[in-house]
């Protein structure tokens, strides 16, 4: 158990893996010149340079990279930010849905767009706006908890390790005391306040 000195500390990557935050990093960087690079392609020469001469197909190749860059980038955030599973499985499925949406949209376009008997632009854009949608959400969550963790509100942060993985959990003051005092009086209850601590934890 943290004393209160401990834990109100901000160690720099609270309890995450310096990997996956650093691949978070990556991958938002990724995700952001993917993003850019499809905004040149259709107004600058730079499609002549990657050899998508027909306005058709600088168009599809401008559409595929930004459409896998914004959900990179969404991925990014909760890779960076301290999230619950929760969010992380949110995110990961929207990013999911946004995949269906490229993939409609790389069959369809521009023989099926929007001309022709079958056309799949609308299937092709609520399929992609389901899942930027449902991933912005879940980054938003992510990114609120992280607001609230970071100011202070009388809440106590305690680090737990247990079998070399970290997590982070906020107790109030109150709590924070009888937790204390369980463990300082032994009378039989930490093993009773770190499963306590454990299960809140992983909510």
């Amino acid at each position: 158990m943290e004393n209160l000195g401990d834990a109100y500390g901000t160690p720099r990557f609270e309890g995450r893996d310096p990997r996956r935050v650093f691949a978070g990093v990556a991958l938002g960087l990724l995700g952001a010149t993917a993003v850019v690079v499809g905004v040149l392609l259709v107004t600058t020469p730079l499609s002549d340079w990657v050899g998508a001469t027909d306005i058709r197909t600088a168009e599809k190749l401008a559409g595929t990279l930004g459409g896998l860059g914004i959900p990179a980038m969404f991925l990014a955030v909760v890779a960076v930010l301290p999230s619950s599973r929760r969010e992380q499985i949110g995110v990961g499925v929207g990013t999911l849905c946004c995949l269906v949406g490229i993939g409609i949209f790389q069959y369809a376009y521009p023989g099926r767009w929007t001309t022709g008997a079958e056309t799949l632009a609308f299937e092709t854009a609520m399929a992609y706006f389901v899942g930027a949608s449902l991933s912005f959400w879940f980054v938003f969550t992510a990114m609120a908890s992280f607001r609230t963790r970071n100011n202070p509100q009388g809440m106590v942060r305690l680090e737990l390790t247990h079998k070399g993985e970290s997590k982070t959990v906020q107790v109030s003051p109150r709590e924070y005391r009888r937790y204390a005092e369980a463990v300082r009086s032994d009378g039989g209850e930490t093993e009773e306040v770190i499963r306590e601590l454990e299960e809140r934890a992983k909510e």
